[in-house]
């Protein structure tokens, strides 16, 4: 909203400093301070008013050291999270931006399928919360919405650029790129050169309205797959918000150099018309993470809940779809998979030993994949640094993808 008041004193009243607001760079950093003060700010109060609700963590005994402890925790503090990137996002960002659109409704979507979840758990007594097919039902909702806007929304398009041409400029000759805006269900396939691919060449011998359900339901599987996976990685202090804040950030670098032609070109990748603004949303989303640690660090003064985990995993989801990188997402999520894959790992296991020797039996001492180090009796801080530090060496190579090739 700023970001038009500005822009209109800019251009009627030629205030001054008011053009600033016209820079990404700008409003990013904006978003990312915004963001941070409002966790760090009314974190306290919102614990407080979680406290005084009884809305605590139920703990099971699981014989995990210092579980118990955290019994009566404040949860749901995915509510401080959620506002943190609303709000900065709806002040400094161009709110008619369909990217922007799409992720302020993933964001709320996920938020409120949390909450229900919480709700249950904490306000019902029921330890089991929302019943696990209203979730599914809720994340294929959101896969469907995000799914059919991106393939069919005229302002989704790709810049297609021809070869150079001369232009005259009076006396000068200057040479120009000649480019067209074209919708196109093209992706990135990282690690090789001429790395876009085309989702309609999968089943090239099926018609072409065949695509958008291979497409949609691909989306369905990503948005289930990521937000599941932060879901489950939110089992211990900071370990979920840290992760997400450096997966945020390797997103905005994709963001930054995809909305912008001049780096596009340099780096030969896809360039995305009006995917710039997608910047300060993950400027917001890496601000209201880093500030919800203030609290959420070891030892935790709130849990973020389903109504944070559903809603990070949910939005890193929608923002690699909306930046065409979604096929980077095993490389730059590789601690959400590693953990879902230690659960399904485990589960797989213990059923089939089960069937085939009458008992079930164990891969890991207990899942998820940070809970096995614990059993291990590793500190849970020196387990979320260890995970920090892949996850950093996991962004890093994905950012790498922007040159090796």
């Amino acid at each position: 909203m700023l970001y038009y008041l500005f822009d209109f004193l800019n251009k009627k009243l030629d205030l001054l400093g008011a053009g600033v607001f016209q820079y990404i760079s700008f409003r990013a950093g904006m978003a990312t301070l915004f963001s941070l003060l409002i966790t760090i700010t009314f974190g306290k109060q919102l614990i407080n008013a979680l406290r005084r609700k009884q809305v605590g963590e139920t703990v099971r005994d699981l014989g995990l050291d210092g579980q118990i402890e955290k019994a009566g925790t404040p949860t749901m503090g995915g509510i401080m999270i959620i506002l943190a990137i609303v709000i900065p996002v709806l002040l400094f960002s161009k709110i008619d931006n369909i990217y922007i659109i799409l992720l302020l409704i993933s964001t709320v979507w996920m938020g409120l399928i949390g909450f229900l979840d919480d709700y249950i758990k904490v306000f019902k007594k029921n330890k089991e919360g929302l019943q696990g097919k209203f979730k599914v039902f809720g994340q294929i909702g959101l896969g469907l919405i995000v799914g059919l806007t991106l393939f069919y929304h005229p302002d989704v398009t790709v810049r297609e650029f021809g070869d150079p041409v001369s232009v005259s400029d009076g006396v000068e000759m200057v040479t120009e790129s000649s480019f067209e805006d074209v919708k196109s269900m093209v992706t990135t396939i990282p690690f090789f050169k001429n790395n876009e691919f085309d989702y309609s060449n999968i089943f090239p011998f099926l018609p072409d309205g065949y695509t958008v359900i291979i497409y949609v339901l691909w989306v369905i599987f990503i948005v289930t797959a990521v937000s599941n996976g932060a879901n489950i990685t939110d089992g211990i202090d900071g370990l979920a918000a840290g992760t997400s804040a450096i997966i945020g950030l390797a997103l905005a670098i994709f963001a930054y150099v995809s909305g912008n032609a001049i780096f596009s070109q340099y780096l030969n990748i896809m360039f995305i018309p009006n995917s710039g603004e997608i910047v300060i949303f993950c400027a917001a989303f890496v601000g209201a993470c880093v500030g919800f640690l203030w609290y959420n660090t070891h030892p935790a003064q709130v849990f973020m809940g389903d109504t944070g985990s559903l809603s990070i995993g949910g939005i890193i989801a929608v923002l690699a779809l909306v930046i065409r990188k979604e096929l980077l997402i095993p490389v730059l999520c590789g601690i959400f998979l590693i953990e879902n894959l230690s659960v399904i790992i485990q589960v797989s296991y213990f059923k089939y030993t089960k069937k085939k020797y009458g008992e079930g039996r164990r891969i890991f001492l207990m899942s998820p994949l940070h809970h096995h180090y614990q059993k291990k009796g590793i500190h849970e801080s020196k387990i979320v640094n260890r995970f920090w530090i892949v996850g950093i060496l996991l962004a890093i190579i994905s950012v790498a993808t922007l040159k090796l090739r």
